[in-house]
């Protein structure tokens, strides 16, 4: 941070400042149109950042490294080890990057932008859960938590679970999308939905979040007493079923996460075979108790269609056993996905992949049929063939198409080889003469044309278009909808809870407004009505003298003991007596509008800020003050630095730099969450009309405590500074305004 301003180790804070001041005006990104602008700008702000603070500076001078060796001789070194006596220190703990080339290679191949999250990452989160962490440059948390991160992105990814990270200084409109506004931020995506982690960052709830991200019903516990049932849902969910057995008593994050990637081809269950009551199981499949088993059933539940045992069961393992068993050995085409998939478009001559379909029914008469069609389709399994069958009352279109509604296919199954020619719907098919009844007769004819189809394509003589198949299995609209509204009621829970009240703002001012067209009109009629009936209207003279009356009781020094009225306005000076009450220790949800005002500006700005705020003052979390230009001028200065292009540098550091005007100035400060909204003066050129006229308020004002009139050109301009302020005050109470945060409020000297 030395080198980046350009000031030596012992330099002072003016110097720093002035220094900060004059490098910000130099690369300031809207001055300084060069491309590493924007860059250099952050670093500079990061840099002042820890000088201008006295304990980050003493931190960064006692143990600070930027990849020198300057200031740490081997004597401090071996100091420092002998004083934290068996105390291990990293050196690269405290690893400053100061741009990309600097930055730990280690999260290089996990980083993320935009794009690449938009069109890459989030499809793939309905494979795999995400665990991506948002960091920054000049992070001390972000470098605190780097080898818990290190070690639980290895073990995670290896998994197969997905690691991102988003570096929030260049990839800021990535880190804005995903609702991240400090750093360091770990979150969770699964199906396209963000999750935030809101634990302590130890290995154990890291591994527990992400385990949490994934459906509660992946994966089924099986004993002896469920296993059949289990099984024997391949013909109603339409896939193979998989089980898993080993000795753990809880089910494996490999498995679950295996189970999530695979959850629309198969079903999973895992048997704890140390678990009492899984005996007969385990020896009903002979199962090595001491070997993980994963196996694998289709049409057959007795006996499974495939068997993988090993050791230590990888992820590659996995993947390889599973995607080789997607499919059932006769599976039923209830989409237009699995059509596609397990029929595909004919690409090239060399790779063509025919279906050999069974049209039938549900009915209990065809299940013999359907037997030995399945019989036939388990003995003549080839890579060039795919035997499925098709539910005509589900499907009555496809049916047609194929069938022609010829009258000897009415009430019986019957087979159809086909070959599908573009994605369109075009096929050439060919079907078998007679119905298929599954005799001896009905295989030889089968087997003879499929012989006949490797050497003459040619034999799908018959083409036609069919239309998409009808989706079985997708839930009812009403299902699909409670579902959604359900998913909804949860983020909106999560996000009151836990989210940024950024992303809540629009949704609750959204509520509030409705809520004030409902009954805000009611409410303000019904308390007009009863007003009107207890007071009547007053005469020009009274309401003149309660005016001036008001304003007196308002802004005079000398009425501290006054009682609140009607047209009452409580303006307190921000001093160093009250400023702990008033702003550091003020209650959550409230802010105090502070004035900022000369001793010679005091009046004519108080008595504008009154009318400007006096409809604002029914709500009981704002607070009203004025503060002294002439006292506390240090302390505006280094608020105001935290706002962008709030007070701009002046072209030279001199004696005039400390003469600006400030008086105008309002700023909601919001004590609890460390922010304030700014209001700049109303330049006095901007509306002539105003100008050539004085309210008769200020001019009774005037004349009774001045014996004088109001109306001078300076006391215009003055009061013109608070120009639609009131405007202002709408957009604090909506939410709309700009915030600037800082990291603790000054002292007020």
């Amino acid at each position: 941070p030395y080198r980046v301003l350009g000031v030596g180790r012992s330099s002072s804070q003016a110097d720093i400042k002035k220094a900060y001041k004059r490098l910000a005006r130099e690369w300031h990104p809207d001055k300084n149109k060069d491309p590493g602008a924007e860059d250099k700008f952050i670093q500079i702000s990061k840099a002042y950042e820890i000088l201008s603070n006295e304990e980050k500076r003493a931190n960064f001078d006692r143990y600070g490294d930027v990849g020198e060796s300057q200031g740490f001789s081997q004597q401090q070194h071996r100091q420092f080890h002998r004083f934290h006596d068996g105390f291990y220190f990293d050196e690269s703990f405290f690893h400053f990057p100061f741009n990309s080339e600097r930055r730990d290679t280690s999260d290089e191949k996990y980083l993320l932008h935009f794009s690449h999250y938009i069109n890459e990452i989030v499809p793939d989160s309905f494979k795999k859960p995400y665990l991506i962490k948002i960091t920054s440059d000049w992070c001390f948390s972000c470098i605190h938590i780097e080898p818990v991160w290190k070690e639980v992105a290895q073990e995670l990814e290896a998994l197969g679970a997905g690691i991102g990270v988003v570096h929030a200084g260049y990839e800021r409109r990535l880190a804005h999308h995903l609702g991240a506004h400090s750093t360091p931020t770990l979150l969770g995506l699964i199906n396209g939905k963000i999750t935030f982690f809101h634990n302590a960052v130890v290995r154990e709830n890291l591994r527990q979040f992400v385990e949490n991200l994934l459906p509660g019903n992946l994966v089924e516990k099986i004993t002896d007493k469920n296993y059949i049932r289990f099984l024997s849902h391949w013909r109603k969910d339409n896939k193979p079923h998989v089980l898993l057995f080993d000795h753990m008593p809880v089910v494996p994050l490999l498995y679950k996460l295996a189970a999530f990637a695979y959850r629309d081809y198969l079903s999973f269950g895992y048997v704890y075979v140390g678990l009492r009551g899984t005996e007969e199981l385990s020896s009903q499949y002979n199962i090595n108790v001491y070997t993980p088993t994963m196996m694998v059933f289709k049409e057959h539940i007795d006996r499974p269609a495939d068997v993988v045992q090993a050791r230590e069961m990888k992820k590659q393992l996995i993947d390889d056993f599973l995607s080789q068993n997607k499919f059932l050995m006769v599976a039923r085409l209830t989409s237009q996905r699995l059509f596609q998939e397990l029929c595909p478009v004919k690409k090239s001559h060399r790779q063509r992949k025919h279906c050999v379909v069974l049209l039938t029914e549900e009915e209990e008469k065809f299940a013999e049929a359907y037997e030995a069609f399945l019989t036939f389709a388990v003995a003549n399994t080839k890579d060039t063939l795919r035997f499925v069958h098709i539910y005509s009352n589900r499907q009555p279109e496809f049916a047609d198409a194929l069938l022609m509604d010829e009258e000897k296919y009415h009430g019986r199954s019957a087979v159809v080889i086909l070959e599908r020619r573009n994605n369109a719907g075009k096929i050439a098919y060919k079907a078998l003469e007679e119905a298929w009844q599954g005799s001896k007769e009905d295989n030889f004819i089968l087997l003879d044309l499929l012989d006949q189809l490797r050497t003459d394509p040619g034999l799908l003589s018959s083409e036609t278009v069919v239309a998409d198949l009808n989706d079985e299995l997708a839930p009812m609209f009403l299902i699909r909808w409670f579902y959604s509204t359900l998913d909804y009621i949860s983020d909106c829970w999560d996000s009151l809870f836990h989210s940024n009240w950024r992303e809540m703002m629009p949704l609750l001012s959204l509520l509030f407004s409705a809520l004030f067209i409902l009954f805000g009109t009611v409410i303000v009629q019904a308390f007009s009505d009863s007003s009107d009936t207890r007071d009547p209207p007053p005469s020009g003279k009274e309401e003149t003298a309660a005016k001036t009356e008001k304003n007196d009781a308002s802004f005079s020094k000398e009425s501290n003991s006054r009682i609140p009225k009607k047209g009452f306005v409580e303006v307190t000076e921000l001093t160093d007596i009250n400023y702990t009450s008033n702003l550091v220790r003020l209650r959550p949800g409230h802010m105090n509008v502070v004035l900022i005002l000369s001793n010679s500006t005091k009046t004519p700005l108080l008595q504008k800020f009154a009318l400007e705020v006096y409809t604002f003052t029914g709500s009981s979390s704002l607070h009203f003050s004025f503060l002294s230009l002439d006292k506390h001028r240090e302390w505006l200065e280094y608020l105001l630095e935290f706002a962008q292009d709030a007070a701009p540098i002046p072209n030279q550091y001199d004696k005039h730099f400390l003469e600006r005007d400030y008086t105008g100035y309002v700023l909601a400060l919001n004590g609890h969450k460390k922010y304030f909204c700014l209001f700049k003066p109303h330049r006095s050129g901007d509306e002539g009309g105003t100008m050539g006229s004085c309210e008769d308020y200020d001019a009774l004002q005037h004349a009774e405590a001045r014996g004088k009139s109001s109306c001078s050109p300076g006391s215009r301009s003055i009061k013109n500074k608070l120009h639609k302020l009131s405007f202002w005050m709408e957009r604090l109470l909506e939410g709309s305004l700009q915030r600037f945060y800082i990291p603790s409020w000054p002292a007020l000297d």
